[in-house]
Formats: structure tokens, sequence, C-alpha cells
């Protein structure tokens, strides 16, 4: 009897994986063949320009591949990380298919010219050689970026709190709001000179300006928007204006904040490098221009792609802080 539950089981798992009753992920032997692709193109045809760590960008790719046979048989007993491997299965077969063509038109035909443009294992040996420097630099960046932007949304939030509570304060800041919104935060470079003793603070204020604006406005027009018949209830039951703000307006204007601090992130990232130029000694800004100088566009980007796995981490765990909050609001809104 158990063992007939658990063929049922089995058979319903490998079902919703989208996978044959024999268990074997096609995805993932698409997924291996093309890394393999990738591998022996990187390994067997002779480069154009010597590039640094072909053999180890070979060796990678192989690893990948092998990684994916055996994925290709196990995936279905990994629960939801397998279920997640199975949903990005068409990307890792495109991934694979792009190194090989980026190692064909790079290293091995010389259609894309060096320094322009470098092949896969150009940006491995980046971070092979030159990984001390930049863990520097994401460090520093990371100190920059978190005071500059949580700064910034504090600061927001709690104005587009008061803008979207208080008529009188909205009467005299929604205005300046509106005139200092729409210009991008690099344009204020000039003035932090002459406000800001050093320009690592003159850099917090360009990032904090940046992500606080679009906070603020979001979440007075969340406030603004709350139904009035929800105060009108507190204030039957005897609410006061702090259980007001604290227990109703800010609660119920929380999806637009999250929106909000969703564009803050982005235009964080954005303002980022800009700021990072105003003689910093450190930083994935100060990386990228450093070596734009030196036409090491290998360094700028392989800089470019950890700029981009960082961004794309703080979405994922914005999304997760989000979804943790608002989890009471599933089924209401």
């Amino acid at each position: 009897m158990s063992a007939a539950v658990e063929n049922t089981f089995v058979g319903a798992g490998q079902r919703s994986f989208g996978l044959p009753l024999a268990g074997l992920w096609r995805n993932g032997v698409f997924a291996a063949g093309t890394w393999l692709l990738a591998s022996a193109v990187t390994y067997g045809l002779p480069d154009v320009i010597t590039w640094g760590a072909t053999e180890l960008f070979a060796i990678v790719t192989l690893a990948g591949a092998i990684l994916f046979v055996a994925l290709s048989l196990t995936v279905h007993r990994l629960g939801s990380v397998g279920r997640t491997l199975v949903h990005y299965g068409p990307w890792f077969i495109v991934l694979g298919l792009w190194l090989a063509v980026w190692e064909v038109l790079t290293a091995k035909l010389g259609w894309l010219r060096k320094p322009f443009f470098s092949p896969p294992q150009g940006l491995l040996h980046v971070y092979v050689t030159d990984w001390e420097r930049l863990l520097i630099c994401v460090a520093y960046t990371g100190r920059l970026w978190g005071l500059g932007f949580f700064s910034g949304i504090f600061a927001g939030f709690a104005g587009g709190v008061a803008l979207g509570w208080s008529k009188r304060f909205a009467y005299w800041g929604m205005p300046l709001l509106k005139l200092i919104g729409p210009v991008p935060a690099s344009a204020w470079i000039p003035c932090t000179f002459f406000l800001f003793p050093t320009t690592f603070h003159a850099s917090i204020f360009l990032v904090a300006l940046a992500s606080g604006i679009p906070v603020a406005i979001l979440t007075a027009a969340g406030v603004g928007q709350v139904n009035r018949s929800f105060y009108d209830v507190a204030r039957t039951l005897g609410a006061s204006n702090r259980f007001l703000i604290f227990k109703v307006a800010i609660p119920a204007s929380l999806p637009n904040v999250f929106v909000g601090v969703f564009m803050g992130l982005y235009y964080s990232f954005a303002v980022l490098v800009v700021a990072e130029m105003l003689g910093a000694k450190f930083g994935l800004g100060w990386y990228l221009q450093f070596n734009t100088a030196y036409s090491a566009y290998a360094n700028v980007y392989a800089a470019l792609i950890i700029m981009a796995l960082i961004c794309a981490g703080l979405v994922r765990l914005l999304f997760v802080v989000r979804d943790r909050l608002l989890g009471w609001q599933k089924g209401i809104l």
C-alpha cells in the first residue's frame, strides 16, 4: 500500500516538473549540450589574440555541462530548488549557446575586436587576477549605497506620510517636491560641493535624493488614497490621530510605498556611478571610470556584471520583504 502511494506521488511530482515518467529533465540535457559546445569551442579552436584563462573557462563550462547532466537525472528529487531549476531550463540552454557564440565572435574569429570587446575568458581572467580590488570596491560601493539609499527611503517615507496626512504640510511641501522631483539627481552636483564638507557626504546626498523622491511621492499618494471609511470607523471606536497614522494610514499605503522603494532602488544604482566619480578612491563607479580611462574594457564589463547581479539580488530580497510584510493583505487586494 505504501509503495503504491509512493509511486503515485513520484509520478505526480515528475509530471509537475514537466518530466517524462522516466524522470529525465530534457532541458537539462539540452543545456548540458550547449555548455559542452561552449567548452569544445573554447578549447578546440585557436584564438586570434591570446587571452588569459582560456583553459580555465573551458574547464568551467565543461563542469557546467557535467552538472546539468547530473541535474537532468536528479532534479525531480530537489523539491522547490528543482522546480526553480526546471522553470529556468530554457535560460540555461540559451546561456550555453550565448557563451559559444560570444566565444566565436571575439576570441576565435576576432569580428568583435579588442580592446572594445572581450571574450568570456577575458572577464573570467579579471575575476581571477583582480578579485581583491573588486571586493574592496564592492565593500566601498555597498557602504555608500547603503547610507544613501536607506537614509533616502526613510526620509522619503516620513515626508510622504506627512504630505499625505497633513493638508497644511502638503500645501507647502508638494510644490517643492514637484519642483525637485523631475530634476535628475546628478544635476545637483554643483550644489553638493558647496553644501557638504566632503565628496563622500555629497555622494551620499545624491544617492539619497535619487531614492527618496519616488518613495515620498508614492507614499503621499498611498496615504491620500486610503478609504475614508476606515478613518471614520476607527474614530467611532475612539482612535487618536497617532493610531490613525500608524495603524490605518501607513499599513494601507504600504503597496504604494514598496512601488516607490523599487523605483528608488533602480534610481539609486543609476546615480551611484556618477556619485562615485566625485573624488572617490574606491568603489565600482570609480573602478569603471579608472579602467575606462585605460581602455581596459574587460574590467569594465566585469564590474558591470557585478553591479547587475548585486542590483538583481537586492530586488529579489526586496520582493521577499514585501511579501512578508504584506502577507496579511492576500485576498484583500
